[in-house]
């Protein structure tokens, strides 16, 4: 039994989607990748359906009835992680903005270097953002100082998407209260970790935007995380969390 499994969300990925799970399951460790696809128009799937010929016992697809936002896709995925008995549980975009070739430090922190989150930060040593417009870093950057400041996390990439947790931390976090999908569910689960006294560390990555398909950044988005933070914060003052 494969120790570590990749979650991997998609909606309308077909330009990446081979490429990505070729380069993860290219990887020296033999990580296992798991597809949350959100029945995507552009059929995905169908190529992620045709990939598992190649990868058998190493890739599986979990197809959803349709898009129902990022957060609720990982928990979705955390579920099927834990019930098939995975150890190493990461989270990564399908759109190469995440070096697969940094899945292995994240892997080490966790598995040797005693951490039960760890992190692939953007801004834990400068800023590590490479095609990104400057407004873009600027927003995610002071995002994550606002972030800092609301829950009193020293985290310095508290968006990052490009994570690792141990099962254990899975396991104590009420998945089933997790109800932001988009940054905010990125920070609300940084934040259920922080709370629940697990050991968090950043190692530091090279974050490159995509250049095949659309981001999902919306509006939306911003102001569900902007308003998530307070709402976290306050939640844990009046011990509801």
């Amino acid at each position: 039994m494969n120790d570590s499994i990749v979650i991997i969300p998609t909606y309308n990925e077909i330009e990446n989607v081979e490429s990505i799970v070729r380069a993860v399951l290219s990887q020296h460790k033999p990580f296992h990748l798991l597809i949350i696809d959100d029945n995507s128009p552009d059929h995905t799937a169908d190529k992620v359906i045709a990939l598992q010929e190649e990868y058998p016992g190493r890739l599986f697809l979990e197809k959803r009835a349709k898009k129902a936002g990022l957060g609720t896709a990982y928990v979705h995925g955390f579920k099927w992680a834990l019930e098939h008995n995975y150890d190493f549980i990461f989270e990564m975009d399908a759109d190469f903005s995440h070096n697969p070739n940094d899945l292995e430090k994240l892997y080490d922190a966790c598995h040797f270097g005693g951490a039960d989150l760890a992190i692939g930060s953007r801004y834990v040593k400068g800023v590590n953002v490479v095609n990104w417009p400057l407004s873009r870093v600027l927003m995610s950057y002071f995002a994550s100082v606002y972030v800092k400041f609301i829950t009193g996390m020293k985290i310095h990439d508290a968006t990052a998407g490009f994570v690792c947790y141990k099962r254990e931390v899975l396991e104590k976090i009420n998945l089933n209260k997790i109800k932001f999908v988009g940054y905010a569910f990125q920070i609300e689960m940084k934040y259920r970790t922080y709370c629940a006294k697990f050991q968090i560390t950043e190692v530091p990555i090279i974050f490159t935007d995509r250049t095949k398909g659309v981001s999902k950044m919306s509006n939306a988005i911003i102001k569900e995380a902007i308003l998530g933070v307070i709402s976290l914060r306050l939640k844990k003052l009046v011990n509801t969390l």
